[in-house]
């Protein structure tokens, strides 16, 4: 397995976000603040790794008609601990999160690379794609979070940067998660068919 190739595709060329489309419900909902994205990133991207190892070692012994239950259970047991651990030690980030981070649990980035990945390849090699794909999804979260912060409070991670008379609210309101995310995809399907439209205009 070509690490390199996967830490690649996770984090641009097969992003989650931006190309494969997954886990929007949290990217709309959390990415008002950077601190919220990068809590929510960071959560996304430790749960997806360890549940990606989990079920890769176990996909031998568990039946194919009952797989999906066992992903939820997996899944399941690591957004518990990461939901405790963050209540005893980040509590203000645990309450700022509030339900998403057991939504964990259902989030389409981590049930998608579990069906498609980890219950197909070995250990090492889904290890490297929850943590390639989990540093996609956290780029995008804080980028994300940084411009909607920015433009919408006059902040960024809680410092306000512009005077608080300019910025425009709508950015924090859920049209402008629509806004920003759909900029960020049409950017990112622009960037990546640059190259193929120039080696036919040649």
């Amino acid at each position: 397995m070509n690490f390199g190739k996967q830490l690649k595709e996770g984090l641009w060329s097969n992003n989650p976000v931006l190309i494969q489309l997954l886990g929007l419900c949290s990217v709309l909902a959390i990415t008002t603040s950077v601190i919220n994205g990068l809590g929510m990133g960071v959560s996304v991207l430790i749960i997806l790794t360890l549940a990606n190892i989990v079920i890769s070692a176990i996909r031998n012994l568990v039946p194919t008609k009952i797989r999906i239950a066992m992903f939820i259970v997996v899944i399941a047991g690591f957004v518990t601990m990461v939901d405790l651990l963050l209540q005893a030690f980040l509590p203000s980030i645990a309450e700022s999160l509030g339900v998403f981070i057991p939504l964990i649990v259902v989030n389409c980035i981590i049930l998608g690379r579990a069906e498609s990945f980890a219950y197909k390849n070995g250990i090492a090699a889904s290890a490297m794609d929850g943590i390639s794909q989990g540093l996609g999804y956290i780029w995008v979260m804080v980028l994300m979070s940084s411009i909607r912060e920015l433009l919408g409070a006059g902040s960024l991670a809680g410092i306000q940067i512009i005077p608080s008379d300019y910025p425009a609210l709508l950015m924090t309101l859920p049209v402008g998660g629509f806004i920003v995310l759909g900029c960020m995809i049409a950017a990112m399907q622009w960037i990546q068919a640059r190259p193929k439209a120039d080696k036919e205009g040649k």
